[in-house]
Parts: C-alpha cells; structure tokens; sequence
C-alpha cells in the first residue's frame, strides 16, 4: 500500500458551477470555499501531512476585475474568520507564489503564515499569484547568478516549494486535463486523477475514493 504524504489540488469548475445554479461566478467561488474546508477535513482524519491548493494562477489575472477582487475578499474574509481556528487545528499555512497583492492583503497573508509557522498536523501551502514556468526560471537565473552547478539538488533549494515534499498525488476537477502551469517540476512522479466533477460539487466520498485508488496502484518509478 503506498503512503500518502502530500496531495496537491487543482480547484476547478467554481465559476462555471456558478453560472449553471446561480448565475453567478463569485456565487461559485464562495461555495467552492465550502468544499475546501471539507477536504482540509478529510486531508487531517487521513493523516496526510501537505495539501497543496492551486487558489490563483498567475494567468488568472486576465480574468474581470470584479470578479478577481471578489476573490481576494473572499480570501480576506476566510483568513481573518479562520485563521485562529487553523492555528487551534494545529494547521500550517504557507503561501507559494508571488506576493504582489493589496498591502492589506499582503499584510495578513504574511500574518497568517507567521502564526502558524510552528504547527505540524497539517501544512496547506496556498499556490496565490503562482505560475510554475516563472518559478523555474527564477530557480535557474539564480542558479546561475550564484554560479551553483546546475541539477535537481541545487534547482529545488531555490524553487518556492523548498524544504516541502513532491506531491504524490494531483487531483484536477472540472473534467479538464491539463496541468494549467502548476507544479510542473514537482509533480513529475505524481499520480494524476482528472475528476468530472466541478469543485463545488467534488465530496468527501470523492476524496477517500481517489485516495484509496492511490494507496493500492503500483508505482515503479521507471522501474519493472
């Protein structure tokens, strides 16, 4: 049976869920917070130690303003809401990606993550403002400025993943296959699970039925 140390997700289908039940993207956003707090749930009674969550790409910025401030207000609201209960839940929070956000913003992230910094249960590392094509050619460009030989060793010590395990497993729902630019040197060994379902409606029964495909496949590595 295979261990399952880190899952990483990509959220997909808030705002077309939305559309179709309330005509309304955000209305999608704010029940796809919903579903994330189940699987935190579900990610802790497993005893998985990181979930990573793809919450904002660095292409996302393309979409409506509205609707990407609506999104980092909705973040605003989880974190000043919850954090306190994460930190009683014994619950990490880190952010990978580039903060570049409203000083309020940044500001409470970086709060966040400082209150946090010493609980072990569970890491969440939220990927915000993350783009993995970006990461790897910032890790190179300092590679090379610190004139370091180039291999995976070296590489990963300045990726924003540093000192976090490769995820053993990706789940995708939205019933879109494609890794959208996450994770792209990371997930080069994960097993990968395309689910049809949109965010909001992905389930706790969802989860567990994944991760128990997970624990019984093979895995070889390259090897017979």
């Amino acid at each position: 049976m295979n261990l399952l140390n880190h899952v990483a997700i990509i959220m997909d289908g808030n705002g077309r869920w939305g559309l179709k039940y309330k005509n309304s993207r955000n209305a999608g956003h704010k029940e796809g917070l919903k579903t994330v707090e189940k699987i935190i749930k579900q990610t802790i009674r497993h005893k998985i130690k990181f979930l990573t969550l793809y919450a904002f790409s660095t292409e996302n910025w393309k979409r409506p303003k509205k609707e990407i401030n609506y999104l980092f207000n909705l973040l605003e609201n989880f974190l000043n809401n919850r954090i306190n209960e994460l930190y009683k839940q014994n619950i990490r929070l880190k952010i990978i990606g580039v903060k570049n956000f409203s000083s309020k913003l940044n500001k409470l992230l970086n709060a966040s993550e400082k209150k946090t910094a010493k609980n072990k249960k569970l890491q969440i590392n939220l990927a915000l403002n993350y783009g993995s094509k970006f990461e790897l050619i910032n890790a190179f460009r300092t590679l090379y400025k610190k004139k370091e030989k180039i291999n995976e060793k070296n590489l990963s010590k300045y990726l924003q993943t540093k000192n976090i395990p490769d995820p053993d497993l990706l789940i995708r729902t939205g019933n879109t296959k494609r890794l959208s630019n996450f994770l792209l040197w990371q997930l080069a060994y994960s097993e990968i699970f395309f689910e049809k379902k949109l965010w909001p409606e992905f389930n706790e029964k969802d989860y567990n039925k994944i991760i128990k495909k997970f624990k019984n496949i093979k895995r070889n590595f390259g090897k017979i």
